[in-house]
């Protein structure tokens, strides 16, 4: 007989924990089948004659359960061993005790009430597909945080078009932190109380003011800075960079800050730093139209891609030490890239580039390479930057 065949305790702890696991959120939405039957082993004469020792031990099991659930038992009447008593099936009347048995019985618990809460609340919640997603914030959060969250998406269902920003919320206890680390759940809880359309924007969402987007530019000229008053490191939300009356010649993008702010002065340049995948924000600065631009990223899969994403406001973006010559040169000082992009558009990266960029995508030099700019030696980059801004 193959001892499979029978299901001990621990077998049935097991299979409970993971359907637990996969099915919680649909039980907390009041949807499954009950009671939960599962057969534990049908053994025949000839199975308890063959593993006698399996069999005693798997009816001792059962025997001795104490914890929640039915079991079944049988009579059988074997023409060679005479009447036997087994274990035939384990039933289970409610998830909540799947929960006990799964040790799951506390954070069960919590989440049931806390969900009640909520949909006598907001009707709208029941049976939604956010507990799926957020069952987790309602089984773990503590007591604080959790009527901290209450009373935001209460205020917020209340003022849906405030146009406040997030510090101005009046809501006690409510802090700005504690927000920015829990947006995607307030997003969620928002978009599913309000019924709507889902959007995946925070701010949006709930009706509040968005930050507006900062730059951060150094003028690494003196003329330049004349302009402004003699400033040199200048951060600013974009509508007031814009407004600046600057006449840059050339302009460097930089991703990395700390190698911005290792830039010396250079006549007629603008330096903007940290940008990230936003390079698309250029063309809100008139200073930059038909400017001769550089680009220098780090040499992976993400920098290429941000090079050809300025290149649809920049078409004429340069890159430098983005090339094959720096990637080999410098293999001593290869890194790793989490996790690729490949969704950079090639048609608007050149040859060397697209090449470079292909090979990182097909591990032509190794499993996820990565150059960060910030590891070639600074004397060396400055030296190739310097000589890339002076050629068009």
């Amino acid at each position: 007989m193959n001892r499979k065949r029978l299901l001990f305790p621990e077998d049935i702890r097991e299979s409970l924990a993971r359907r637990f696991h996969n099915q919680h959120a649909n039980w907390l939405n009041n949807e499954g089948q009950w009671p939960l039957v599962i057969a534990l082993g049908s053994p025949t004469e000839r199975d308890v004659g063959e593993e006698v020792g399996d069999v005693r031990a798997w009816v001792a099991a059962w025997s001795a359960w104490q914890e929640v659930g039915e079991i079944s038992w049988e009579d059988r009447q074997w023409s060679r061993l005479g009447r036997q008593r087994i274990p035939a099936s384990f039933k289970l009347a409610s998830a909540d005790q799947v929960a006990a048995i799964v040790g799951q019985q506390v954070r069960w618990s919590r989440a049931c009430e806390r969900y009640q809460r909520l949909i006598a609340q907001w009707p709208i919640l029941a049976r939604n597909s956010v507990f799926r997603r957020q069952y987790d914030a309602l089984a773990d959060y503590n007591t604080n945080d959790f009527e901290r969250l209450c009373a935001l998406m209460l205020w917020l269902d209340h003022n849906r078009k405030s146009g406040l920003y997030l510090r101005q919320l009046p809501i006690e206890g409510l802090d700005t932190k504690w927000v920015e680390a829990r947006k995607a759940l307030v997003t969620d809880l928002v978009n599913a109380t309000q019924g709507e359309p889902h959007d995946s924007d925070f701010f949006a969402a709930c009706g509040l003011r968005r930050p507006r987007y900062r730059i951060r530019a150094r003028l690494l000229c003196a003329d330049l800075r004349k302009a402004v008053g003699g400033l040199e490191d200048i951060e600013a939300p974009l509508e007031e960079m814009a407004a600046l009356p600057l006449v840059p010649a050339k302009l460097v993008i930089v991703e990395n800050l700390e190698t911005g702010l290792a830039l010396p002065d250079l006549p007629g340049v603008v330096a903007l730093m940290k940008l990230g995948g936003a390079l698309g924000i250029l063309g809100s600065l008139p200073w930059l139209k038909g400017i001769d631009a550089l680009y220098w990223g780090d040499i992976d899969t993400h920098g290429y891609a941000i090079l050809a994403r300025g290149r649809r406001v920049l078409p004429s973006l340069r890159s430098a030490l983005m090339d094959r010559e720096t990637l080999l040169n410098y293999r001593n000082l290869w890194g790793e890239e989490p996790v690729q992009n490949g969704t950079a558009d090639r048609s608007l990266l050149k040859d060397q580039e697209r090449m470079v960029y292909d090979g990182l995508l097909s591990q032509a030099w190794g499993t996820n390479i990565r150059l960060e700019q910030e590891r070639i030696p600074w004397a060396s980059a400055l030296e190739i930057l310097k000589d890339a801004l002076l050629r068009k």
